[in-house]
């Protein structure tokens, strides 16, 4: 089934949520975890459901460099894998500015934190309610 994108919302009126207040699917919850893992920060899930037919969640995470971002990608990838859980599409890896990784009902991102304020997903999804992870 072809995926259609819909139009984004710009509009900042989303609840943010902190904590483990909400309740995610287990492979995004893994996904989460696997990034925190190796020391990923500012780790958000935007819940798209309603929003946007191309996915139901974007896991948005930042490393510090484009070495921690590949490596932060990978260990997601390789992790969710051994789980049972394969990426449809991985593309950004090796430039370790932004990797994305497409598990169809949701995708990962992982940002060079130059790369995250440029595109800034965050306010482009503006209207999607989120679950930020909270950092140790």
């Amino acid at each position: 089934m072809p995926r259609s994108r819909s139009k984004s919302r710009s509009v900042s009126s989303a609840k943010t949520v902190r904590g483990p207040a909400i309740e995610l699917p287990a492979e995004v919850r893994r996904a989460v975890d696997f990034a925190l893992e190796l020391k990923a920060h500012d780790v958000t899930v935007l819940d798209l459901r309603g929003i946007s037919t191309a996915t139901d969640y974007f896991v948005i995470a930042s490393g510090n460099s484009d070495v921690q971002v590949r490596a932060i990608a990978d260990h997601v990838v390789e992790e969710l894998k051994k789980e049972g859980t394969r990426a449809g599409h991985v593309e950004g890896v090796r430039s370790g500015r932004w990797a994305l990784l497409d598990y169809i009902d949701f995708i990962v991102h992982v940002f060079h934190p130059q790369a995250r304020a440029f595109y800034q997903l965050e306010n482009l999804w503006g209207d999607a309610p989120r679950w930020e992870a909270p950092e140790d």
